[in-house]
């Protein structure tokens, strides 16, 4: 029912207006801003009505429709006194809170709340103040006069009004209603029905607010002291200015510094960036323009402002014109094509991906460095490379400190700064032969660069300062996996490049090296013409690499043959048959490896790695009457070493088996041998041709010579894998050997080899040494147990690192 507020009645039921951050007291005037549809209609209600309405505060601030849970249940009723609509179609009201009332229940929700209300009146004042009462009264306008006088905001009026109010609610609700405090704590003062206890608590309110109060005001006086500080050196650098322009000195300095703050500008520098340079130019403006120092900081300066902060290249994401231009220069390398043309799709479907760091592993000559010259061109960025070959010194790729004389920034923001674009392909050549020495490691340094994780903000010495490379496409290559330490080798997806077959080099020669050949030298394609057959046998007998150089050093010679006939007035083209290679190119460089002599015992065709590709390794093992000594000839590694030593024990120990005497070794002495003894010759998978080659020398049985064999054992008579199977594979071929006995761990690395290629070779599996003596010597019968049980099943090889075998030391063949 009704009830009456003073001379005011009040109905039952009353539109809702719920509000954000404010608790409207009685007697309390103020404007409000109405947005929300639900807000908008119960305005209108209350406008067609007795314009009264229910004034309650939101618990969270951030809900756009809030329900009845979502309100406090006490709030205020208000008098609409006057509406304006504006002209973005929200309401503004002037209200008058008239009483404190309770929701005792929500009548309705649509279009908006309306709720049934009973009234919360407070409880009776005592007529006379108690002695407490009136010192609590005191002390709170007292606190509200410091505050008001630390705002600024005191007045006579505002005095005059904290005077005149004798009743302690009334006093309580007026400083609540004009403090800037939390909706929490001013529903709790609207909830108070006790005038003396609300007053106690605004009490506290308002001590809490004093201390925040005059902090402000310090921390406000703090900083005009700043700005006046500010404004007096301002003032005393305006008349030392006029002092040196007066002396002549000024000019100089004003047009350097205006052109120094627009290059800022122009660069887009970021935050901390923009804070150094600014400070160096300060620096600047108070030296002398002939300073050292000057100098210094003006090259500073000129680095800042010319490096790519925010430039950058746009991508070319079409994968089917990025699949042409690398297939129309690189042939093959189809796994390389892929990895790029994946990377461009991710890119293509999250623009914020981060670079890529790759390692293309592999040969010298099988295209790394132009293949990703190709790669920029493919995504349209600029292409940026050096070498690492040599590099001694860490500062080439973290810079110089500037208080060295002739300090620069290191090798990597160089080549920022010449490619003009912050997200380059930039190839680090030779990574494998980065040395160290007392000015530290520059493997170390790369640690930072190629770690997508943190190159978001190297540091260059120089520079002093971080640089995003988050966004730079690295590719790094390398010849030899074994050098790269294992840190820096894990921040890197290694792509192994293998050696090029004879039919590879052909199709590439004739599709790539002839045409760019015969454009360097001036010529038509109608002046010069190899036959397919000349061609093969250049490839054969004057080239011997995994790569393509020497075949191009050889084509290039006959293009100059063909530019100096053109030159000397012959217009006849040169047609280059087989027979006449001799005369243009000399006799053949590359001598067959001369076949084994029919029933030769001890004599067995290996098989090894080498930086140019694989290549026949013959093992030759001769006994004689001794005392059971054993010599390594040949130029052999440590590792090699232990292989024979390796092979010997094992024989010894299965000397029965194999039809041996149990002490045949007293009284022989063993002699193996590897030719091409000024090669260096190191690694474990020779151990195969090691063993044949002695079983073959003391059963004078001799071994097929039409199979080459490659393989790693141990003492339990297991055969390991191997590295390197494609080359040693072509180098068979090759040779005109058929038949390659191979680690049967090794069938997966067959995928490897072009299917043509592998129709020409038996591929001979084998997982121990019985099944490895019953393919080298048919007609022999060993007992079957010459491996002994461990021989029968899978043995489990030690872990180790997890790395693509490669040769472990430069200019070795690897067997």
């Amino acid at each position: 029912m009704p009830f009456k507020n003073q001379d005011t009645e009040i109905a039952a039921e009353l539109p809702l207006l719920a509000v954000r951050d404010l608790v409207i007291f009685t007697d309390m005037i103020l404007p409000l801003f109405i947005g929300r549809d639900i807000s908008v209609a119960a305005v209108e209600a209350a406008q067609n009505g007795d314009k009264q309405l229910l004034v309650l505060a939101q618990k969270d601030r951030l809900k756009d429709l809030p329900g009845p849970d979502d309100l406090y249940r006490v709030g205020t009723v208000a008098q609409l006194l006057r509406q304006l609509r504006m002209p973005d179609g929200r309401l503004k009201i002037l209200v008058q809170g008239l009483a404190k009332a309770r929701v005792v229940s929500f009548v309705s929700r649509e279009p908006f709340l309306r709720a049934a209300i009973e009234p919360l009146q407070d409880l009776p004042a005592p007529p006379k103040p108690s002695v407490e009462l009136e010192a609590l009264m005191r002390n709170v306008r007292e606190q509200s006069r410091k505050i008001l006088s630390l705002r600024d905001a005191l007045s006579d009026e505002v005095v005059a009004l904290l005077e005149g109010i004798d009743d302690p609610g009334r006093l309580a609700d007026m400083i609540a209603s004009n403090m800037r405090i939390k909706v929490e704590a001013a529903q709790k003062v609207l909830e108070t029905v006790d005038p003396r206890e609300r007053l106690k608590m605004v009490n506290g309110i308002l001590v809490q607010e004093f201390q925040v109060s005059a902090m402000q005001a310090k921390l406000d006086s703090e900083t005009h002291e700043e700005m006046d500080r500010a404004q007096r050196e301002y003032y005393l650098r305006e008349q030392l200015r006029t002092i040196k322009r007066e002396l002549g000195e000024e000019a100089g300095h004003v047009d350097e510094s205006a052109e120094y703050r627009a290059k800022f500008r122009k660069a887009h520098l970021p935050k901390e960036v923009s804070a150094e340079a600014a400070k160096q130019l300060s620096r600047l403006e108070w030296m002398h323009s002939d300073a050292a120092e000057a100098a210094i900081i003006r090259t500073y300066l000129d680095w800042i402002v010319e490096l790519p902060w925010a430039t950058s290249t746009r991508d070319h994401l079409d994968l089917a014109e990025a699949k042409r231009i690398l297939d129309a220069e690189h042939y093959d390398l189809e796994k390389v094509k892929d990895r790029i043309l994946e990377y461009l799709a991710v890119m293509k479907l999250n623009h914020r991906q981060k670079g890529p760091i790759i390692c293309f592993l592999g040969p010298p000559g099988v295209g790394k460095t132009s293949l990703g010259q190709s790669i920029a061109k493919a995504m349209g960025r600029k292409f940026v490379r050096f070498s690492l070959g040599g590099m001694k010194d860490e500062a080439e790729i973290r810079g110089h400190r500037r208080t060295y004389i002739g300090a620069l920034p290191g090798r990597i923001i160089q080549g920022l700064k010449t490619a003009g674009s912050n997200n380059p392909v930039f190839m680090l050549d030779e990574v494998d032969k980065i040395g160290s020495d007392f000015r530290g490691d520059p493997a170390a340094a790369l640690l930072e660069v190629l770690d997508p994780e943190q190159n978001s903000s190297f540091s260059d010495h120089y520079l002093n300062v971080s640089f995003d490379l988050s966004k730079v496409m690295f590719i790094t290559t390398a010849n030899f996996l074994d050098p790269i330490p294992q840190a820096l080798e894990d921040r890197m997806e290694v792509i192994y490049l293998s050696g090029y077959t004879a039919e590879e080099k052909a199709a590439i020669a004739k599709k790539h090296l002839l045409p760019r050949l015969i454009a360097e030298h001036g010529l038509k394609p109608g002046h010069v013409s190899i036959q397919d057959a000349a061609l093969k046998k250049i490839i054969a007998s004057y080239t011997q690499e995994a790569g393509l150089r020497a075949l191009d050093r050889r084509l290039a010679a006959i293009c100059r043959k063909a530019a100096r006939r053109v030159a000397e007035g012959q217009d006849r083209p040169l047609r280059i048959t087989p027979g006449q290679l001799s005369r243009y190119l000399g006799p053949p460089e590359v001598l067959p490896e001369p076949a084994l002599s029919e029933g030769q015992p001890g004599v067995v065709t290996g098989l090894a790695w080498t930086e140019m590709g694989g290549e026949l390794m013959y093992v030759e093992v001769r006994t004689m009457p001794g005392k059971g000594n054993l010599t390594l000839t040949g130029q052999l590694g440590e590792i090699l070493k232990e292989s024979a030593q390796t092979v010997l024990a094992f024989i010894r120990a299965h000397a029965l088996e194999l039809g041996l005497a149990r002490d045949f070794y007293d009284e022989l002495d063993i002699h193996i041998h590897v030719p091409a003894g000024a090669v260096p010759k190191e690694g474990p998978s020779a151990g195969v041709s090691l063993l044949i080659a002695l079983v073959s020398a003391l059963t004078g049985q001799p071994a097929p010579r039409d199979m080459a064999m490659t393989g790693e054992i141990t003492l339990r008579g297991q055969i390991m894998a191997i590295g390197g199977l494609k080359e040693k594979a072509l180098a068979a071929l090759r040779s005109g050997i058929k038949k390659v006995v191979i680690p049967k761990q090794n069938l997966k690395d067959l995928e490897e080899i072009p299917l043509t290629l592998r129709r020409r070779i038996q591929f001979l599996p084998v997982d121990n040494i019985d099944e490895l003596l019953q393919l080298s010597f048919p007609d022999k019968r060993f007992k079957p147990s010459a491996v002994g049980s461990a021989g029968r099943g899978r043995a489990r090889r030690p872990p180790t690192r997890s790395r693509r075998r490669a040769p472990e030391q430069p200019s070795t063949t690897h067997g």
